[in-house]
C-alpha cells in the first residue's frame, strides 16, 4: 500500500437536493430507491453511498448517463454541492482538508490556488481578450499584472493560442475557445483539475483532437484531474481510472481493461459490450503471468512442445533464446506501433503493448510475444490464446 496522501477522497458521500433531504435520508437508509425518494419527498438523490480515492496525477472518469451523479460527485471537491452526509477530502497545500466543514477562509483558498474547473460551455467573458481570459485565476489570485501575463503568455503558448491573445472569445472556434479554458485552468497552477464533460459540445474530430492533447499535456504537468463524461470511448481513453454511476450510487470502479473485461453488472455490461477492445487493452491485462509459464531448470518454454526456451539473466531479464538445438534471436517492438526493431525469433515488448500492436506483431512474424515490466523484468507471455481472448472481451482464468 502506498504512503502517498491521496488527492481527493470520497467517504460514504451522500448528497440530496430539495428541503426533506432529512427524511430522504432516512428512507435511504431504509433501502428505498431514488425514484421512491422523489415521489414521497420531492427531493432529488444525486448521490449515495460514494466512496472513491484518486491519487496524484492520476487522471479519474466519471461515467454514466445523464442524471446519474457524475457533476454533482465533481461538485462536491470544491463545496458547490453541499453533502448530506459523509466527507470529501482534498489534499490541500499538503495536508487532507475535510471540504464540507473547513471554514470560508480555508475554502476560499482552496478554490484559489489548489481546485480548478474546466466547464462544458467555456464559460468565457465575451469582453475581455483571451488573455485576459486565461489570467482570470491568477487576477483573483491579486497577482500583479507583469507576472499575470508572463505566466498566461506561457499557458497559452502551452495550448497552441499565442497568435490568438489580444482576440475575443465570438472570434475562436469552439475549439479554440475550449483551449482558452485549459489555458486559464493551467495558469493557476492548481494540484487539481475538474473537468465538467469539457468536450462534449465539441464537434467529433476537434473533440479527439483536444483528447490527444489533454493526454499530452499531461505527460509534462501531472495534474490530477477529475473527469465527468457520458461517452465510453473518451472515458476509457483518458481515465487511469473509471467510476461508472448509475442512480446516484457508483456501481464499478477500476482500470478500463477491468471493467471492459470483468463487468461487474448486467448495467455496465450493457455500457460496453460495444466497446472496441482493440482501442482499450494492453498485454498487461491479458497476458499470461510469467510465474505460471512453463520452465525447465533455469529456462522458461515459451510453446507447447518445448522446442522455444527463453533464458534468463539473475534479474528475471530476457537473456537469450534457444529454438531447438540453436540460438535464437530477440527483438524488440514499441508499445504503441508495433513494429519490431529487427529480425528475431522471439519478440520482447512492454507490459502496456497495447492489443492492436500485439495483433500487428503476430501477423506480421507470428512469433511469441514477451511482456516485460518497466525494469525488463519478464512479466509474461501474449501469445494467439490471450489475443483472441482480449477479442472476446474474457477476462484471463485466474
Amino acid at each position: 500500500m502506498s504512503d502517498t496522501l491521496p488527492t481527493i477522497e470520497f467517504r460514504d458521500v451522500d448528497i440530496v437536493f430539495g428541503d426533506r433531504g432529512g427524511q430522504a435520508i432516512t428512507m435511504l437508509d431504509k433501502g428505498a430507491t431514488r425514484d421512491e425518494i422523489l415521489k414521497a419527498t420531492g427531493a432529488v438523490l444525486g448521490a449515495a453511498g460514494v466512496n472513491l480515492t484518486i491519487q496524484p496525477g492520476e487522471i479519474c472518469v466519471l461515467m454514466g448517463l445523464s442524471g446519474s451523479g457524475k457533476s454533482t460527485i465533481l461538485r462536491a471537491v470544491n463545496r458547490l454541492n453541499t453533502m448530506s452526509r459523509g466527507r470529501t477530502i482534498v489534499s490541500h497545500r499538503g495536508r487532507p482538508v475535510d471540504v464540507g466543514t473547513c471554514d470560508e477562509a480555508t475554502l476560499r483558498d482552496l478554490r484559489t490556488h489548489t481546485v480548478s474547473m474546466v466547464f462544458q460551455q467555456f464559460a468565457l467573458l465575451p469582453w475581455r481578450t483571451v488573455r485576459e481570459n486565461a489570467g482570470l485565476g491568477l487576477e483573483l489570485q491579486g497577482m500583479p499584472a507583469t507576472d499575470r501575463r508572463r505566466i498566461v503568455d506561457e499557458k497559452l503558448a502551452m495550448v497552441g493560442l499565442t497568435q490568438w491573445a489580444d482576440k475575443y472569445a465570438h472570434e475562436l472556434s469552439g475549439g479554440m475557445q475550449q483551449r482558452v479554458g485549459l489555458a486559464r485552468a493551467f495558469a493557476t497552477d492548481a494540484d487539481i483539475l475538474l473537468m465538467d464533460e469539457p468536450f462534449s459540445a465539441l464537434d467529433p474530430l476537434i473533440r479527439t483532437k483536444l483528447q490527444d492533447e489533454l493526454l499530452e499535456l499531461q505527460k509534462r504537468i501531472r495534474k490530477t484531474i477529475l473527469f465527468v463524461s457520458h461517452d465510453l470511448d473518451e472515458a476509457m481513453k483518458l481515465g487511469n481510472r473509471i467510476a461508472i454511476m448509475q442512480d446516484a450510487r457508483i456501481v464499478q470502479q477500476g482500470s478500463a481493461e477491468d471493467i471492459l473485461l470483468s463487468p461487474a453488472t448486467p448495467y455496465v455490461a450493457e455500457f460496453v459490450q460495444h466497446m472496441n477492445p482493440l482501442n482499450v487493452l494492453r498485454g498487461s491485462a491479458l497476458m499470461r503471468p510469467a510465474g505460471t509459464l512453463r520452465r525447465d531448470g533455469d529456462t522458461v518454454l515459451l510453446d507447447r512442445d518445448g522446442a522455444i526456451r527463453l533464458e534468463l539473466d539473475a534479474a528475471d531479464r530476457p537473456a537469450g533464446v534457444r529454438i531447438g538445438a540453436g540460438a535464437g534471436t530477440l527483438g524488440h517492438a514499441d508499445a504503441l506501433e508495433g513494429r519490431v526493431d529487427r529480425p528475431c525469433d522471439v519478440i520482447v515488448a512492454p507490459a502496456d503493448l497495447k492489443l492492436r500492436a500485439a495483433i500487428a506483431l503476430k501477423r506480421q512474424t507470428n512469433h511469441p510475444i514477451l511482456l516485460v515490466d518497466e525494469l525488463g523484468r519478464l512479466a509474461g507471455l501474449c501469445g494467439d490464446d490471450e489475443i483472441y481472448r482480449g477479442l472476446l472481451q474474457r477476462a484471463a482464468p485466474a
